[in-house]
């Protein structure tokens, strides 16, 4: 097995166990390594480190995968690793009211690079990078042997590998076009949707062409947190997708739910996942627009005088079928893509954070959520701090939920800590 030598003064964070090694802190790269080679980071005198495999001649150049000298790298390496990641979410997490989870997360799991979420009994498996590519087979073969599904579709298509491959192409000189990301049935059979179940709820998943792996797995547990805020409630689901929040508030006998995205194939999931559910569709509405516009002119509303303004704000309301709202939830996608957008993001954050608060009545409930992985949990605290400050609005943080139990994060690995949830009491 190839050797790599890691600098004596950049061994610290192998040593503390974090999955990235960058290629400024190994003494040489070795011409022509190919991506996903089986690797040893060794120290300066020779001492194993730690096995990972080779990534990219440019950044991360090593995802590392395990701390065991000589590891064989094969079909049996992946079973075993799938082995102790699915027996976690057994043991903890599914049950017979819960058939869906994140199976694989990537390097937390010590498969760097692959995330395998399981909707039922179907896999969605994303490979991100090169390196992680190569063993493709391995991998499919070692899924199967340990979950036994019947099937399992891959959703490479993500902005990351995009990145990484424009990147290894140019490094390691490729001709002509890029590889495009792949999709498509790995093993067995897939339908267009899958029926699943969360918490006793059930939910149709697009897994071919819905976001992401086709369903938001990692809001499980504040979907169900937020339950117990909602009977008798006015609520607003703002990016509700396909309408998760949602059920969840109208299974706890929410007054009423408004449900915003700017996606119309989605709120069409959304409506049939309250009929599946024999939920009462009368409470609903559902609303196809931009949710920055939507709220901004329901603060419009909120603010301006009717008789100094006439029939322009008569004319907001009737469309927007005014409410007012006791529970508000805010679950963008990430408003940072890259570090290089943070002020921007930041900017989104705060603006929609202050709406939200602006409309709260006094003893309303503000469910804020991102998964901006540029933004730490304490910056986010300091987000919401300033939108209230900015609404004049007093907010207490009354409950704080980051990641779920099938979304474990290695204690070094800061990098994978993405998801952060305030539930607030504002008044």
């Amino acid at each position: 097995m190839l050797n790599l030598i890691v600098q004596r003064n950049r061994i610290g964070p192998v040593l503390g166990r974090h999955p990235w090694v960058f290629s400024g802190a190994l003494n040489r790269i070795p011409d022509g390594i190919e991506s996903g080679t089986p690797i040893q980071l060794v120290d300066e005198t020779g001492r194993f480190l730690a096995a990972g495999y080779f990534n990219s001649y440019s950044q991360i150049a090593v995802r590392v995968w395990g701390w065991e000298e000589n590891e064989e790298v094969n079909e049996k390496f992946f079973v075993q690793r799938i082995q102790t990641a699915y027996d976690l979410r057994h043991e903890f997490v599914l049950n017979k009211t819960t058939d869906s989870c994140r199976i694989i997360n990537s390097e937390s799991d010590l498969l760097p690079g692959l995330i395998v979420d399981k909707y039922n009994n179907y896999l969605v498996a994303q490979f991100h990078n090169r390196g992680i590519d190569k063993w493709k087979k391995e991998i499919v073969s070692a899924l199967v042997k340990v979950l036994k599904p019947k099937g399992i579709y891959e959703r490479s298509d993500v902005g990351n590998r995009a990145k990484e491959l424009s990147s290894l192409s140019f490094q390691e000189g490729a001709k002509g076009e890029l590889p495009k990301s792949p999709t498509g049935v790995l093993f067995g059979k897939v339908p267009e949707r899958v029926t699943i179940l969360e918490n006793g709820y059930k939910f149709l998943v697009d897994i071919k062409n819905g976001q992401k792996t086709g369903f938001f797995l990692d809001q499980r547990d504040k979907r169900l947190a937020l339950q117990k805020y909602c009977t008798g409630k006015n609520v607003l689901n703002c990016f509700s997708y396909t309408g998760g929040f949602s059920i969840y508030a109208l299974g706890a006998k929410a007054k009423k739910v408004v449900s915003v995205d700017t996606s119309q194939p989605a709120l069409d999931l959304a409506q049939e996942n309250i009929k599946l559910n024999k939920l009462d569709i009368k409470k609903c509405e559902f609303v196809c627009e931009d949710v920055k516009r939507y709220l901004n002119d329901l603060n419009i509303v909120n603010v301006l005088d009717d008789e100094r303004s006439g029939g322009a704000i008569k004319q907001i309301k009737q469309a927007k079928r005014f409410n007012n709202y006791d529970i508000i939830i805010l679950d963008p996608p990430a408003f940072i893509k890259d570090r290089h957008k943070i002020y921007e993001g930041v900017q989104g954050y705060k603006k929609i954070n202050e709406i939200a608060m602006r409309l709260l009545p006094p003893g309303g409930i503000l469910v804020s959520c991102s998964c901006s992985q540029h933004l730490s949990l304490v910056d986010f605290r300091h987000i919401i701090s300033e939108s209230a400050g900015r609404a004049g609005r007093t907010v207490q943080i009354i409950e704080t939920l980051i990641h779920g139990i099938d979304h474990p994060q290695l204690v070094a690995f800061t990098e994978g800590e993405y998801l952060k949830c305030v539930i607030a009491l504002v008044s």
